[in-house]
Protein backbone atom coordinates (compact mmCIF):
# COMPACT_ATOMS: atom_id res chain seq x y z
CA UNK A 1 0.00 0.00 0.00
CA UNK A 2 1.40 3.39 -1.00
CA UNK A 3 0.30 6.74 0.32
CA UNK A 4 -0.09 9.45 -2.31
CA UNK A 5 -0.71 12.25 0.16
CA UNK A 6 1.73 14.19 2.31
CA UNK A 7 1.16 14.67 6.03
CA UNK A 8 1.80 18.37 6.60
CA UNK A 9 0.63 18.61 10.21
CA UNK A 10 4.12 19.29 11.62
CA UNK A 11 6.37 22.16 12.64
CA UNK A 12 9.49 19.97 12.71
CA UNK A 13 10.40 16.50 11.50
CA UNK A 14 13.26 14.68 13.24
CA UNK A 15 15.13 11.82 11.57
CA UNK A 16 16.28 9.49 14.35
CA UNK A 17 15.18 8.97 17.94
CA UNK A 18 18.62 8.68 19.55
CA UNK A 19 19.96 11.18 22.12
CA UNK A 20 20.23 14.20 19.80
CA UNK A 21 16.87 13.59 18.15
CA UNK A 22 15.01 12.81 21.35
CA UNK A 23 16.55 15.85 23.07
CA UNK A 24 15.54 18.20 20.26
CA UNK A 25 12.07 16.65 20.14
CA UNK A 26 11.50 16.96 23.89
CA UNK A 27 12.57 20.59 23.92
CA UNK A 28 10.55 21.64 20.86
CA UNK A 29 7.43 19.75 21.89
CA UNK A 30 7.72 21.26 25.36
CA UNK A 31 7.60 24.69 23.71
CA UNK A 32 4.32 23.83 22.03
CA UNK A 33 5.58 22.87 18.58
CA UNK A 34 4.18 19.93 16.61
CA UNK A 35 7.09 17.52 16.39
CA UNK A 36 7.34 14.18 14.56
CA UNK A 37 10.20 11.75 15.27
CA UNK A 38 10.86 9.03 12.68
CA UNK A 39 12.95 6.18 14.12
CA UNK A 40 14.14 3.26 12.00
CA UNK A 41 14.38 0.76 14.86
CA UNK A 42 12.15 -0.42 17.69
CA UNK A 43 13.25 0.77 21.13
CA UNK A 44 14.83 -0.44 23.31
CA UNK A 45 17.69 -1.21 20.96
CA UNK A 46 21.41 -1.79 21.40
CA UNK A 47 23.90 1.05 21.03
CA UNK A 48 27.50 1.52 22.16
CA UNK A 49 28.80 4.72 23.79
CA UNK A 50 27.78 4.38 27.41
CA UNK A 51 29.89 6.88 29.34
CA UNK A 52 28.93 10.45 30.22
CA UNK A 53 31.23 13.30 31.20
CA UNK A 54 30.42 15.99 33.78
CA UNK A 55 29.08 18.73 31.53
CA UNK A 56 26.26 16.53 30.25
CA UNK A 57 24.59 17.89 33.39
CA UNK A 58 23.67 21.13 31.60
CA UNK A 59 21.59 19.69 28.74
CA UNK A 60 20.13 17.01 31.02
CA UNK A 61 19.02 19.74 33.42
CA UNK A 62 17.46 21.73 30.56
CA UNK A 63 15.61 18.58 29.54
CA UNK A 64 14.34 18.03 33.09
CA UNK A 65 15.93 14.58 33.26
CA UNK A 66 18.21 14.91 36.30
CA UNK A 67 15.58 13.55 38.76
CA UNK A 68 15.00 10.52 36.51
CA UNK A 69 18.71 9.79 36.26
CA UNK A 70 19.25 10.20 39.99
CA UNK A 71 16.40 7.75 40.58
CA UNK A 72 17.70 5.24 38.02
CA UNK A 73 19.84 2.13 38.44
CA UNK A 74 22.59 3.59 36.24
CA UNK A 75 26.09 3.39 37.69
CA UNK A 76 27.25 6.69 39.22
CA UNK A 77 30.56 7.99 37.86
CA UNK A 78 32.81 10.38 39.78
CA UNK A 79 36.22 9.89 38.15
CA UNK A 80 38.47 8.62 35.38
CA UNK A 81 41.86 6.91 35.59
CA UNK A 82 44.58 5.92 33.14
CA UNK A 83 46.67 2.73 33.25
CA UNK A 84 49.92 1.83 31.54
CA UNK A 85 50.53 -1.44 29.65
CA UNK A 86 52.43 -2.78 32.70
CA UNK A 87 49.30 -2.38 34.80
CA UNK A 88 50.38 0.74 36.69
CA UNK A 89 47.33 2.90 37.32
CA UNK A 90 47.16 6.64 37.86
CA UNK A 91 45.37 8.09 40.83
CA UNK A 92 41.71 8.60 39.92
CA UNK A 93 40.92 12.07 38.60
CA UNK A 94 37.88 13.04 40.69
CA UNK A 95 35.52 15.54 39.11
CA UNK A 96 34.51 16.94 42.51
CA UNK A 97 37.96 18.42 43.04
CA UNK A 98 36.88 20.95 40.39
CA UNK A 99 33.06 20.91 40.40
CA UNK A 100 30.12 20.57 42.76
CA UNK A 101 29.78 16.94 43.85
CA UNK A 102 25.96 17.01 43.87
CA UNK A 103 25.56 18.42 40.36
CA UNK A 104 28.17 18.62 37.60
CA UNK A 105 30.75 16.37 39.27
CA UNK A 106 28.45 13.33 39.49
CA UNK A 107 27.60 11.74 36.18
CA UNK A 108 26.62 8.25 35.01
CA UNK A 109 27.65 5.17 33.07
CA UNK A 110 24.49 4.14 31.22
CA UNK A 111 23.13 1.17 29.36
CA UNK A 112 22.24 2.87 26.12
CA UNK A 113 19.21 0.72 25.37
CA UNK A 114 17.67 1.91 28.65
CA UNK A 115 18.97 5.48 28.53
CA UNK A 116 17.92 6.12 24.94
CA UNK A 117 14.46 4.69 25.62
CA UNK A 118 14.19 7.00 28.65
CA UNK A 119 15.00 9.98 26.42
CA UNK A 120 12.58 8.98 23.68
CA UNK A 121 9.77 8.37 26.17
CA UNK A 122 10.54 11.76 27.69
CA UNK A 123 10.01 13.32 24.26
CA UNK A 124 6.67 11.52 24.05
CA UNK A 125 5.70 12.78 27.50
CA UNK A 126 6.49 16.32 26.35
CA UNK A 127 4.11 15.91 23.42
CA UNK A 128 6.25 14.72 20.51
CA UNK A 129 4.77 12.14 18.14
CA UNK A 130 7.16 9.20 17.75
CA UNK A 131 6.90 6.63 14.96
CA UNK A 132 9.19 3.62 15.27
CA UNK A 133 10.20 1.04 12.66
CA UNK A 134 9.92 3.56 9.85
CA UNK A 135 12.97 4.24 7.67
CA UNK A 136 13.51 7.60 5.97
CA UNK A 137 14.42 7.00 2.35
CA UNK A 138 14.83 10.46 0.87
CA UNK A 139 14.54 14.17 1.48
CA UNK A 140 11.68 15.94 -0.28
CA UNK A 141 13.04 19.04 -2.01
CA UNK A 142 11.87 22.03 -3.94
CA UNK A 143 15.01 23.34 -5.57
CA UNK A 144 17.58 23.68 -2.76
CA UNK A 145 14.95 23.75 0.00
CA UNK A 146 14.08 20.61 1.99
CA UNK A 147 10.32 20.37 2.47
CA UNK A 148 10.24 17.10 4.40
CA UNK A 149 10.95 13.39 3.92
CA UNK A 150 9.69 10.20 2.35
CA UNK A 151 9.80 7.16 4.60
CA UNK A 152 8.75 3.53 4.45
CA UNK A 153 7.09 1.61 7.27
CA UNK A 154 7.86 -1.96 8.26
CA UNK A 155 4.76 -3.15 6.37
CA UNK A 156 6.00 -1.48 3.16
CA UNK A 157 3.76 1.58 3.32
CA UNK A 158 5.43 4.59 1.75
CA UNK A 159 4.66 7.86 3.54
CA UNK A 160 5.53 11.50 3.00
CA UNK A 161 5.83 14.06 5.79
CA UNK A 162 6.35 17.79 5.43
CA UNK A 163 7.40 20.56 7.80
CA UNK A 164 9.16 23.92 7.63
CA UNK A 165 12.29 22.24 8.97
CA UNK A 166 13.74 18.74 9.13
CA UNK A 167 16.40 17.83 11.70
CA UNK A 168 18.84 15.09 10.71
CA UNK A 169 19.68 13.27 13.94
CA UNK A 170 20.38 9.96 12.19
CA UNK A 171 23.63 9.31 14.05
CA UNK A 172 26.89 8.03 12.60
CA UNK A 173 25.06 7.05 9.41
CA UNK A 174 24.82 10.80 8.62
CA UNK A 175 21.78 10.47 6.35
CA UNK A 176 21.76 14.00 4.92
CA UNK A 177 25.51 14.68 4.93
CA UNK A 178 26.17 11.56 2.85
CA UNK A 179 23.40 12.38 0.35
CA UNK A 180 24.44 16.03 0.10
CA UNK A 181 28.12 15.18 -0.39
CA UNK A 182 28.99 17.02 2.83
CA UNK A 183 30.74 14.24 4.73
CA UNK A 184 34.46 14.78 5.30
CA UNK A 185 36.93 12.43 6.94
CA UNK A 186 39.24 13.72 9.62
CA UNK A 187 42.84 14.01 8.35
CA UNK A 188 44.14 11.74 11.11
CA UNK A 189 41.49 10.30 13.42
CA UNK A 190 40.43 7.14 11.63
CA UNK A 191 40.75 4.35 14.14
CA UNK A 192 39.22 0.88 14.46
CA UNK A 193 37.40 -0.36 17.56
CA UNK A 194 36.62 -3.88 18.77
CA UNK A 195 34.48 -4.32 21.88
CA UNK A 196 32.30 -6.63 23.92
CA UNK A 197 30.81 -6.98 27.43
CA UNK A 198 31.72 -8.84 30.62
CA UNK A 199 29.64 -9.76 33.63
CA UNK A 200 31.09 -10.41 37.07
CA UNK A 201 34.59 -9.21 36.22
CA UNK A 202 36.70 -7.19 38.65
CA UNK A 203 35.69 -3.62 39.47
CA UNK A 204 36.78 -1.04 41.99
CA UNK A 205 35.07 -0.42 45.31
CA UNK A 206 33.14 2.48 46.80
CA UNK A 207 33.23 5.81 45.02
CA UNK A 208 35.61 4.37 42.40
CA UNK A 209 33.23 1.62 41.30
CA UNK A 210 31.88 3.61 38.37
CA UNK A 211 35.08 5.22 37.13
CA UNK A 212 36.07 5.02 33.49
CA UNK A 213 39.50 3.50 32.92
CA UNK A 214 41.54 4.28 29.82
CA UNK A 215 44.12 1.50 29.58
CA UNK A 216 47.00 2.01 27.17
CA UNK A 217 48.46 -0.54 24.75
CA UNK A 218 51.40 -0.11 22.30
CA UNK A 219 51.29 2.34 19.38
CA UNK A 220 48.94 4.71 21.19
CA UNK A 221 46.07 2.27 21.24
CA UNK A 222 43.84 2.01 24.28
CA UNK A 223 41.09 0.07 26.02
CA UNK A 224 37.97 1.57 27.52
CA UNK A 225 36.65 -0.08 30.67
CA UNK A 226 33.18 1.22 31.61
CA UNK A 227 31.39 -0.35 34.61
CA UNK A 228 27.61 -0.53 34.29
CA UNK A 229 24.76 -1.59 36.56
CA UNK A 230 23.79 -5.27 36.89
CA UNK A 231 27.50 -6.09 37.31
CA UNK A 232 28.16 -5.53 33.61
CA UNK A 233 31.21 -3.88 32.05
CA UNK A 234 31.62 -2.46 28.55
CA UNK A 235 35.19 -3.02 27.39
CA UNK A 236 36.77 -2.31 24.01
CA UNK A 237 40.03 -1.59 22.28
CA UNK A 238 40.73 1.30 19.86
CA UNK A 239 43.80 1.61 17.63
CA UNK A 240 44.99 1.97 14.05
CA UNK A 241 43.57 -0.74 11.82
CA UNK A 242 47.01 -1.84 10.64
CA UNK A 243 48.05 -2.39 14.27
CA UNK A 244 44.94 -4.40 15.21
CA UNK A 245 45.08 -6.49 12.03
CA UNK A 246 48.82 -7.21 12.25
CA UNK A 247 49.76 -10.77 11.39
CA UNK A 248 46.63 -11.09 9.28
CA UNK A 249 44.30 -11.35 12.29
CA UNK A 250 40.84 -10.09 11.30
CA UNK A 251 38.29 -11.89 13.46
CA UNK A 252 37.04 -9.51 16.22
CA UNK A 253 37.30 -12.03 19.07
CA UNK A 254 40.87 -12.96 18.10
CA UNK A 255 41.85 -9.27 17.92
CA UNK A 256 40.25 -8.54 21.29
CA UNK A 257 41.76 -11.56 23.06
CA UNK A 258 45.25 -10.75 21.75
CA UNK A 259 45.07 -7.10 22.85
CA UNK A 260 43.91 -8.03 26.36
CA UNK A 261 47.40 -9.48 26.81
CA UNK A 262 48.90 -6.04 26.03
CA UNK A 263 47.64 -4.38 29.23
CA UNK A 264 48.07 -6.13 32.56
CA UNK A 265 45.34 -4.06 34.29
CA UNK A 266 42.76 -5.10 31.69
CA UNK A 267 44.00 -8.69 31.76
CA UNK A 268 43.65 -8.81 35.54
CA UNK A 269 40.17 -7.24 35.58
CA UNK A 270 38.87 -9.64 32.91
CA UNK A 271 40.47 -12.69 34.53
CA UNK A 272 37.25 -13.41 36.41
CA UNK A 273 33.64 -13.22 35.34
CA UNK A 274 32.48 -14.13 31.84
CA UNK A 275 32.27 -12.52 28.44
CA UNK A 276 28.67 -12.11 27.25
CA UNK A 277 27.15 -11.30 23.89
CA UNK A 278 28.89 -10.77 20.55
CA UNK A 279 32.14 -9.02 19.71
CA UNK A 280 31.62 -5.82 17.72
CA UNK A 281 33.90 -4.04 15.24
CA UNK A 282 33.67 -0.61 13.64
CA UNK A 283 36.11 1.48 11.63
CA UNK A 284 36.57 5.00 10.24
CA UNK A 285 35.64 6.61 13.50
CA UNK A 286 35.86 10.36 13.03
CA UNK A 287 33.95 12.30 10.39
CA UNK A 288 32.61 15.83 10.00
CA UNK A 289 29.86 17.52 7.99
CA UNK A 290 30.89 20.45 5.81
CA UNK A 291 27.68 22.28 6.75
CA UNK A 292 25.24 22.33 9.65
CA UNK A 293 22.28 23.67 7.68
CA UNK A 294 20.75 24.23 4.30
CA UNK A 295 17.29 25.66 3.75
CA UNK A 296 14.82 23.47 5.63
CA UNK A 297 17.48 21.03 6.96
CA UNK A 298 19.52 21.12 10.20
CA UNK A 299 22.09 18.56 11.41
CA UNK A 300 22.75 17.55 15.02
CA UNK A 301 24.62 14.91 17.01
CA UNK A 302 26.73 12.31 15.21
CA UNK A 303 25.03 13.27 11.93
CA UNK A 304 26.97 16.56 12.21
CA UNK A 305 30.20 15.14 13.63
CA UNK A 306 31.38 11.86 15.10
CA UNK A 307 34.57 12.37 17.11
CA UNK A 308 37.00 9.71 18.33
CA UNK A 309 35.54 8.56 21.68
CA UNK A 310 38.70 8.43 23.80
CA UNK A 311 37.38 11.13 26.15
CA UNK A 312 33.71 9.98 26.09
CA UNK A 313 32.44 13.14 24.42
CA UNK A 314 29.79 11.44 22.28
CA UNK A 315 26.78 11.67 24.58
CA UNK A 316 27.66 15.20 25.62
CA UNK A 317 27.85 16.40 22.01
CA UNK A 318 24.63 14.57 21.13
CA UNK A 319 22.63 15.98 24.05
CA UNK A 320 24.17 19.44 23.78
CA UNK A 321 23.62 19.72 20.02
CA UNK A 322 20.04 18.46 20.34
CA UNK A 323 19.23 21.16 22.88
CA UNK A 324 21.14 23.83 20.92
CA UNK A 325 19.34 22.82 17.72
CA UNK A 326 15.98 23.09 19.45
CA UNK A 327 16.79 26.63 20.56
CA UNK A 328 17.70 27.67 17.01
CA UNK A 329 14.66 25.95 15.49
CA UNK A 330 12.28 27.40 18.09
CA UNK A 331 13.47 30.92 17.28
CA UNK A 332 13.12 30.23 13.54
CA UNK A 333 9.61 28.84 13.97
CA UNK A 334 8.51 31.82 16.03
CA UNK A 335 9.98 34.25 13.51
CA UNK A 336 8.89 32.14 10.50
CA UNK A 337 12.38 32.78 9.19
CA UNK A 338 14.54 29.84 8.10
CA UNK A 339 17.27 31.75 6.32
CA UNK A 340 20.73 30.16 6.55
CA UNK A 341 22.30 33.03 8.49
CA UNK A 342 19.88 32.37 11.35
CA UNK A 343 21.75 29.10 12.03
CA UNK A 344 25.29 30.50 11.86
CA UNK A 345 25.65 30.88 15.63
CA UNK A 346 24.56 27.26 16.09
CA UNK A 347 27.17 25.97 13.64
CA UNK A 348 29.95 28.16 15.05
CA UNK A 349 29.27 27.20 18.68
CA UNK A 350 29.00 23.48 17.91
CA UNK A 351 32.20 23.47 15.86
CA UNK A 352 34.02 25.34 18.66
CA UNK A 353 33.05 22.56 21.06
CA UNK A 354 34.20 19.88 18.65
CA UNK A 355 37.49 21.60 17.80
CA UNK A 356 38.41 22.03 21.46
CA UNK A 357 37.89 18.35 22.19
CA UNK A 358 39.51 17.39 18.88
CA UNK A 359 42.74 19.15 19.85
CA UNK A 360 42.97 17.13 23.07
CA UNK A 361 42.32 13.91 21.15
CA UNK A 362 45.12 14.73 18.69
CA UNK A 363 47.49 15.44 21.58
CA UNK A 364 46.54 12.15 23.26
CA UNK A 365 47.46 10.14 20.17
CA UNK A 366 50.84 11.86 19.72
CA UNK A 367 53.51 9.37 20.87
CA UNK A 368 55.62 12.12 22.45
CA UNK A 369 52.81 13.75 24.43
CA UNK A 370 51.86 13.39 28.09
CA UNK A 371 49.39 15.53 30.07
CA UNK A 372 51.72 15.00 33.03
CA UNK A 373 54.57 16.78 31.23
CA UNK A 374 52.38 19.82 30.52
CA UNK A 375 51.19 20.02 34.12
CA UNK A 376 54.71 19.60 35.48
CA UNK A 377 55.83 22.68 33.54
CA UNK A 378 52.56 24.62 33.85
CA UNK A 379 50.69 23.54 37.01
CA UNK A 380 47.95 26.07 36.32
CA UNK A 381 47.14 24.19 33.07
CA UNK A 382 45.67 21.31 35.08
CA UNK A 383 42.38 23.10 35.65
CA UNK A 384 41.96 23.96 31.97
CA UNK A 385 42.76 20.40 30.92
CA UNK A 386 40.18 19.14 33.42
CA UNK A 387 37.59 21.61 32.12
CA UNK A 388 38.08 20.53 28.52
CA UNK A 389 38.09 16.83 29.33
CA UNK A 390 34.95 17.33 31.42
CA UNK A 391 33.09 18.92 28.53
CA UNK A 392 33.20 22.66 29.30
CA UNK A 393 33.91 23.06 25.61
CA UNK A 394 32.87 26.59 24.72
CA UNK A 395 35.58 28.24 26.82
CA UNK A 396 38.54 30.06 25.33
CA UNK A 397 41.40 27.57 25.65
CA UNK A 398 43.93 29.52 23.59
CA UNK A 399 46.43 29.68 26.49
CA UNK A 400 46.18 25.91 26.97
CA UNK A 401 46.76 25.20 23.28
CA UNK A 402 49.81 27.46 23.24
CA UNK A 403 51.28 25.47 26.13
CA UNK A 404 50.46 22.07 24.64
CA UNK A 405 52.03 23.09 21.31
CA UNK A 406 55.36 23.26 23.13
CA UNK A 407 55.10 19.48 23.53
CA UNK A 408 53.35 18.36 20.33
CA UNK A 409 51.70 19.80 17.21
CA UNK A 410 47.96 20.42 17.26
CA UNK A 411 45.67 20.41 14.24
CA UNK A 412 44.43 23.52 12.50
CA UNK A 413 40.73 24.05 13.00
CA UNK A 414 38.66 22.67 10.16
CA UNK A 415 36.78 25.34 8.21
CA UNK A 416 33.54 23.39 8.42
CA UNK A 417 30.09 23.57 9.93
CA UNK A 418 28.66 26.85 8.66
CA UNK A 419 25.24 26.88 6.98
CA UNK A 420 25.04 26.24 3.24
CA UNK A 421 23.51 29.26 1.54
CA UNK A 422 22.38 28.56 -2.05
CA UNK A 423 22.16 32.30 -2.84
CA UNK A 424 25.77 32.81 -1.77
CA UNK A 425 26.81 29.73 -3.71
CA UNK A 426 25.20 31.08 -6.88
CA UNK A 427 26.84 34.47 -6.39
CA UNK A 428 30.25 32.78 -6.29
CA UNK A 429 29.74 30.81 -9.51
Amino acid sequence: MISNTADTNWDAIIIGGGPSGASAAAMLAGQGHRVLVLEREKFPRYHVGESMIPFTYGPLERLGLIPKLKGSAFQKKFSVQFTQPNGQASQPFYFFTRYDKETVAQTWQVLRSEFDEMLLNHARERGAEVMEEIAVRELVRQGETVLGVKAIRKDGTLMEFRAPITLDCSGKESFAAVRNGWRAKDPYLNKVAVWTYYQGSKREQGIDEGQTTVAMIPDKGWFWHIPQHNDMVSVGVVAEGKYLARGGVKEPKAIFDREVEENLWIKDHLSVGKQVGPYYLTSEYTHHSRHCYSPGLLLAGDAFCFLDPVFSSGLLLALKSGVMASDAVHEALVARDFSPERFTDYGVALRRSIENMRKLVYAFYNPDFSFKDVIMKYPEAADEITDCLSGDLNKDFSHLWARIREFCPLPDELALGLPFDPKLQLAQV
